[in-house]
């Protein structure tokens, strides 16, 4: 429980609400709404109690409840009012909150309550997109805001992982393949960030097609071999910090030369880096997906 972080500041409950750090100041001073501690200097400290409190009045307010009326509420009111809330239809700002404070707390048992709760009624692909990728988009700019560490984020993007394992594993245990296309997922040497590619995985699993994962990490000399299994092969990729910026067109123009000239074979590229390709030219048989929406779409 140590490690658990207790206290924020007020620039840490802005990021975690997206409330600004003015609007929570006058929130404060007008409606007593928070209750800060102080450090010997006056700088407000906010424990988990503030930032709770603070995240339930965020969805309130998002459904168009005053903050005037809110102040006037206890604890158990708002809660009440939260929980109203999670029985229509739109719930996601309620559930990301959730999951950020699972996050913060490191909290497993919240994480898989608020996950079975989400699953209902929906498929896992659009959980993801529809809430995991802005949760993930979010654990982002907290982690370069050093609001969280490393550590959440490492945190929740295993508990994410977990969860795609586990639908993948479904699938493949009852696949019946409608298509002889073969797709090979792997992240180029040094790129540790899956979780976008492990979606993809999912995605053309589900999709009746045969898709071999093989991780991250990997130098291109370690897919050659693949040719000889398979006659055509659709090689995906995630670029989200590698290869670096003064590498790139080297390492396509390498995966080319190595691994699909004189075959049938392509490379679709996915991840924030292909928006810096524009002004590059590719190789005929490498293409950059911007939209994975219109990559799914093909499936």
């Amino acid at each position: 429980m140590n490690n658990i972080k207790s206290t924020f500041s007020i620039k840490d409950l802005e990021n975690l609400s997206g409330i600004k750090a003015h609007t929570i100041r006058i929130w404060e001073k007008r409606y007593d709404l928070l209750e800060p501690m102080r450090t010997d200097t006056n700088i407000r400290l906010y424990d988990i109690k503030n930032l709770q409190k603070l995240l339930n009045v965020k969805l309130l307010t998002d459904f168009g409840y005053k903050i005037s009326k809110i102040s006037k509420l206890n604890q158990q009111e708002i809660e009440k009012f939260v929980l109203k809330i999670q029985n229509e239809k739109n719930v996601n700002s309620h559930l990301l909150s959730n999951f950020k404070m699972a996050m913060v707390n490191f909290d497993q048992s919240l994480f898989a309550k608020t996950y079975n709760e989400l699953i209902v009624g929906k498929s896992f692909s659009e959980v993801f997109c529809e809430t995991f990728i802005p949760l993930l988009e979010e654990v982002g700019v907290l982690w370069s805001t050093n609001t969280i560490t490393p550590a959440h984020e490492h945190f929740i993007s295993h508990l994410i992982k977990h969860k795609i394992l586990i639908e993948i594993e479904k699938y493949q245990l009852q696949q019946n393949e409608i298509s002889d296309e073969t797709y090979v997922l792997y992240l180029p040497f040094n790129e540790l960030h899956e979780l976008g590619l492990l979606f993809l995985h999912h995605e053309i699993v589900t999709n009746g097609h045969h898709s071999i994962y093989l991780g991250r990490s990997l130098p291109i000399e370690n897919l050659i071999d693949l040719n000889s299994y398979f006659k055509k092969i659709t090689f995906i990729t995630y670029l989200t910090v590698e290869p670096h910026e003064d590498e790139i067109e080297e390492y396509f123009n390498d995966f080319n030369e190595t691994i699909l000239k004189d075959s049938s074979n392509e490379l679709l590229l996915f991840g924030k880096k292909t928006s810096g390709l524009k002004n590059l030219k590719l190789p005929p048989k490498i293409k950059s997906i911007e939209n994975i929406l219109d990559f799914l779409a093909t499936l």
